[in-house]
């Protein structure tokens, strides 16, 4: 699936993957293949994007929203320290 993280400043992570976990408002949550189209809003906390090669990416977020459909996943999230 198609996996994309924007912030104000910059888009900060373009590629696939195969799950997405993010942190949201109820719990944290992953994403996989032909998930249910989903809209969430995020709290701080680690956004973890497996890749096809199952490495892990790792991004601490203060907050933001994700969406979810047709196996593409966008979130727009504030960064810590802006990174």
């Amino acid at each position: 699936m198609k996996v994309e993280i924007i912030t104000p400043e910059q888009s900060l992570y373009k590629g696939e993957a195969t799950s997405v976990t993010v942190p949201s408002m109820q719990g944290p949550f992953t994403m996989l293949e032909h998930h249910a189209a989903i809209v969430a809003i995020l709290e701080a906390g680690q956004v973890v994007i497996t890749d096809l090669n199952q490495e892990q990416h790792e991004f601490a977020i203060k907050g933001g929203f994700c969406e979810q459909h047709d196996n593409q996943i966008i979130i727009c999230a504030e960064v810590e320290n802006g990174k």
